[in-house]
């Protein structure tokens, strides 16, 4: 009989992070995620690659 449920990922998400945002900060993210079609997680994932990639751009920089 064949398993049943969603498929295994190759890098499951099984961490979580708790963030605090003032109602300002919550209307513009919803704002964004609205616009763009994405979730609050989907955002702020990429808002972090962006982070990185700067970072690494900088360091390429010294």
């Amino acid at each position: 009989m064949a398993k049943m449920g969603r498929p295994k990922l190759d890098d499951p998400r099984e961490l979580r992070v708790s963030v605090r945002f003032s109602e300002e900060q919550m209307k513009r993210l919803v704002a964004y995620c609205e616009k763009f079609g994405l979730g609050k997680s989907q955002a702020l994932m990429k808002g972090f690659e962006e982070l990185e990639r700067q970072a690494a751009e900088a360091d390429q920089g010294r």
